[in-house]
């Protein structure tokens, strides 16, 4: 501390008169700048990240009880159908939860904002007073010996207010991007599925339980999509891959699930197709707003890969790739379960 003492007073020493608060803003700017983004790498989002503990859900989802199709003929197709319903749309609007969230993520956004708006007024009021001067030295001949000093303090000034707002709009920016995204995740989240005949949850209850696959497009995509992933069963349950088919056209994908499989028991095949989602309505909205900021076509079938806590990790236009999901994600049992669940790739 003393050498950082010593360093300031060396700094401030070659200072001109007047400037000195200013350059003592800017100088407490940069350290507390560099001091919030340290403190951000703490910061422990999995606390709004809180999986529902089901029992029945765990062993439905990891395998440990009997799926609801244990009665399927070799050969037979099961169809997945999505029911739609008049319940209406969500709101658009900023939640407080997202906010709240914004708020963990970054904690100290909203107070390098209030100093950047603090620094901006400072400069202002000191450019202001600069230009006084400066006009009283042009207009008196007496004074005009201290005109080059204050065009060189008034242009400190304007550039500290240039810089200042650069770095308030350049936060706000990124504030509101990331309550977009926030606000997205949690739609995402409210969403419903269907596990079986009898049980309807919403995306949020899978959070720290499974990595969900969203395929978007025609009948015919999604039972090619399934025939693709059956090499990679074993590997994708292990990592707790669940697909979520859902089909853009209107009509029903047929999976014909082979019992006498040895490779590949037909249980398995059951188990990774199981979820469909319900309130088609909010499933589609959710979807075009993704479409549309990824300036993707509306009829462009797509994927998405869900992380572990619920937020997207990735997505592409075509079939999933399935190996690579294989091969990325770390598995949910064993000794580095939970330890690599952070992992799942960045977030999108």
């Amino acid at each position: 501390m003393a050498h950082i003492s010593t360093r300031l007073q060396a700094h401030f020493s070659k200072i001109p008169n007047g400037h000195g608060l200013l350059s003592l803003a800017m100088a407490s700017a940069s350290i507390f700048h560099v001091s919030s983004a340290l403190l951000h790498q703490k910061t422990l989002l999995p606390f709004f990240s809180k999986p529902l503990c089901c029992r029945n859900l765990i062993s439905t989802v990891h395998g440990n009880c009997p799926t609801p199709y244990t009665t399927i003929a070799r050969n037979r197709s099961f169809n997945v159908s999505c029911s739609a319903s008049n319940k209406p749309s969500s709101s658009t609007e900023i939640s407080s939860t997202a906010r709240i969230r914004s708020e963990v993520l970054s904690p100290f956004r909203s107070v390098r904002m209030f100093f950047y708006l603090a620094f901006i007024a400072s400069g202002a009021i000191g450019g202001l007073i600069a230009t006084t001067r400066l006009i009283s030295a042009l207009t008196n001949p007496l004074k005009a010996d201290g005109a080059p000093e204050i065009l060189k303090g008034l242009a400190i000034d304007l550039g500290a207010v240039s810089v200042f707002a650069f770095l308030y709009l350049n936060e706000r920016s990124a504030k509101n991007a990331q309550l977009a995204r926030l606000s997205r995740e949690e739609s995402l989240s409210n969403l419903k599925l269907r596990v079986d005949e009898n049980k309807v949850i919403s995306v949020s209850a899978l959070r720290g339980l499974a990595r969900l696959v969203i395929l978007v497009g025609p009948a015919s995509y999604i039972a090619e999509s399934f025939r693709l992933s059956k090499p990679f069963t074993n590997s994708l349950l292990d990592r707790g891959v669940l697909v979520v088919p859902f089909a853009s056209d209107g009509e029903v994908p047929s999976f014909e699930f082979e019992e006498s499989d040895e490779e590949v028991p037909a249980e398995k095949r059951k188990r990774l197709w199981q979820l469909r989602p319900v309130y088609t309505n909010e499933w589609i909205k959710w979807l075009e707003e993704q479409k549309k900021l990824a300036n993707v076509s509306s009829e462009a079938p797509v994927y998405l890969s869900l992380r572990m806590d619920g937020r997207v990790r990735g997505s592409g236009v075509g079939y999933p790739p399935w190996n690579a999901f294989s091969v990325q994600l770390p598995p949910v049992k064993g000794i580095w379960s939970g330890i690599l669940d952070g992992m799942d790739g960045r977030v999108l």
